[in-house]
């Protein structure tokens, strides 16, 4: 790769956005043409937040802070791990020093149409180095290179957006349209894809420079303090838009901000045990708070080193596992101690386990044993799994809950007993409320909505006032959507959502409706309708039920109208791949109400 040098890489940047648009300009002057003034957008003021008795006072960027206090103590210390390859805290530093000078080399909240603003050299300076809450998008397969763009963003005094490398297209396009993506950040690997993209949306595309090219600093400057100021006079407190899944329609966009992102870290490192001696294996993705605050922010607040494994591979991890503790009495120097993943990931590995000779069986389940910590979440842990994992690996697998608008709210002790079936009590700082149908709180013994109050919660939903709104109720607790009640311990148990239209997949809620909106666009299909049906991997199997078009219908039953391998196909370019369903049902028609309305507990009663 040729050599970082941010000011010309921006201008070669701009000149090539004139040519893709038609428009004749020099690479130093701002074009004019469709899409380039949202490269200039900045977050609104105007947006109405949720209530302010749940929002954080906390220090801000205090992940950044800690990384970067430990650069200037020890520079050279490993951080990140990918791909066999280290990355010390001066690599990682270096390069979001750079990516931010990228993204800070042309003023991003200068009037484009001519008018100029009077001020000091100093504050002219300070804009300068200042996004003031432009929305940057990162798109990476877990890596260093997604670490820096995301540090880099928050040096900048932008907001990140980690998009899903999964997505296809369309739903790419209404994340970046949504939250007004000004830039996309992306590695070569996805250059050509996200080129396009950005095109289409009006943003500026830009490539991640390799970590290890990066170091272009004093390793002695590395660790200079953060300006907090721009989260206090400027008023940029925002630091991430994460999108849902869409449970409810299109995904939302939910606002972090520094404080919250603050808390959170310090409630997981406290409630877990995280610090400086704990190496993770991470294998989820970044685009999912599980991912992202669980096994990545909060263990870089705590010192950890985070190695990343782009794809999950059963061999590969307890491959990993048996080389961080070859031996009795043995452990590596890059010892793995902390693993968290979903309960899919467990049901791979213990199929993997039991497909073993015997002897690697000895080694493997030798070496799971040292671990220090195991968890588990996103979707429920079936009992069953939770018991042969702790028969195989002497581990009870910590289960906790959280949402994308909070990151983590309950969980299962660090020591005591964890209890299967149950999410566990709340976690330090977090207040929790069961409320009915009325709005009344209920006793402990009593069903429930779940509500929760956190400094860790979300400020806003993007764009979105009124649905904020509405999801909090009195003094700042947001409203959950989950049915729970408390065991005779005091333990939550998480009963479902109170929609039938809402399924848990894999680790990913997802909209009943959403899919079928889309399923209705095939042209074979007149009638359709989705639910959850149990499923031993994913918790539930996206499965669909379609009455075809009569034109379609074939007479004399010799072969099926549509097959599933026809619809999953026709359904890569609309849907993210764990939306596209995976059992497909043929009927002449669906149960429905007086009302018109598909009943879909009848429905499932027929299925099952």
């Amino acid at each position: 790769m040729a050599a970082f040098t941010a000011p010309n890489y921006l201008s070669r940047l701009i000149h090539c956005s004139c040519l893709r648009s038609g428009v004749r300009c020099s690479p130093l002057s701002l074009p004019r043409f469709p899409g380039f003034l949202r490269f200039f957008r900045l977050s609104s003021s105007r947006e109405i937040s949720a209530p302010e008795t749940m929002q954080s006072t906390g220090s801000s960027m205090e992940v950044l802070k800690a990384v970067l206090k430990r650069c200037a103590v020890q520079p050279d210390s490993i951080v990140i791990r990918d791909q066999q390859k280290s990355y010390s805290y001066a690599q990682l530093i270096s390069s979001s020093r750079s990516i931010a000078d990228l993204l800070c080399n042309r003023d991003l909240t200068q009037p484009s149409h001519g008018s100029t603003i009077a001020m000091s050299s100093q504050q002219e300076q300070q804009k300068s180095r200042d996004l003031q809450g432009a929305r940057i998008g990162i798109i990476a397969k877990p890596s260093a290179e997604f670490v820096a763009g995301i540090f880099a963003t928050w040096l900048s005094g932008g907001v990140a957006v980690p998009l899903a490398i999964s997505y296809p297209e369309s739903e790419l396009l209404h994340v970046m349209n949504d939250s007004d993506v000004s830039v996309v950040l992306s590695t070569e690997d996805h250059q050509q894809m996200l080129k396009d993209v950005a095109v289409k949306c009006g943003a500026r595309f830009s490539i991640i420079p390799d970590v290890m090219s990066s170091m272009a600093h004093d390793s002695i400057s590395l660790g200079g303090e953060i300006d907090d100021s721009r989260t206090t006079e400027t008023g940029v407190e925002n630091a991430l838009i994460v999108y849902t899944s869409g449970t409810t329609g299109k995904p939302k966009g939910v606002v972090h901000t520094h404080a919250g992102i603050t808390a959170q870290v310090e409630i997981l490192s406290e409630a877990w045990g995280y610090s400086s001696a704990d190496q993770f294996l991470h294998c989820l993705p970044l685009h999912h708070v599980h991912g992202l605050f669980n096994a990545l922010l909060a263990p870089l607040y705590a010192g950890s080193v985070v190695e990343f494994m782009n794809k999950f591979s059963v061999r590969g991890i307890w491959n990993r596992w048996r080389e961080s503790y070859p031996k009795d009495g043995v452990k590596a120097d890059n010892a793995i101690t902390v693993f968290t993943g979903v309960p899919t990931m467990y049901t791979r590995l213990v199929q993997g386990y039991e497909a073993m000779e015997p002897e690697l069986q000895l080694a493997s389940a030798y070496a799971a044993k040292q671990l220090r910590l195991m968890m588990s979440g996103s979707s429920a842990l079936p009992l069953p799994l939770m018991k042969e994992w702790e028969r195989i690996t002497g581990h009870r697998l910590l289960e906790r809950y959280g949402m994308t608008e909070f990151v983590m709210a309950l969980s299962n002790p660090l020591d005591g007993p964890r209890k299967g079936g149950t999410v566990g009590k709340a976690l330090p700082r977090v207040q929790v409320k069961v409320i009915s149908e009325d709005g009344s709180e209920v006793n402990s013994s009593e069903v429930g909505e779940l509500c929760i109050k956190s400094p860790s919660l979300f400020k806003e939903y993007w764009k979105q006032p009124e649905i904020t709104k509405e999801s909090f109720i009195g003094e700042g607790f947001f409203k959950t959507g989950d049915t729970v009640r408390i065991d005779e311990d005091g333990y939550y148990v998480i009963l479902g959502r109170s929609s039938a239209d809402i399924m848990k997949v894999g680790g990913y809620k997802l909209s009943a409706l959403e899919i079928e909106s889309i399923l209705l666009e095939h042209p074979a299909v007149s009638e359709c309708s989705v639910l959850g049906l149990p499923d031993e991997d994913y918790g539930e199997a996206v499965s669909a039920v379609i009455v075809p078009v009569a034109s379609a219908r074939d007479v004399t039953g010799s072969k099926p109208v549509l097959t599933l391998e026809e619809l999953r196909s026709w359904s890569k370019d609309k849907l993210a791949p764990y939306k596209i369903p995976t059992r497909l049902f043929l009927w002449d028609s669906l149960p429905r109400n007086a009302m018109g309305k598909v009943n879909k507990k009848e429905l499932r009663k027929l299925l099952q």
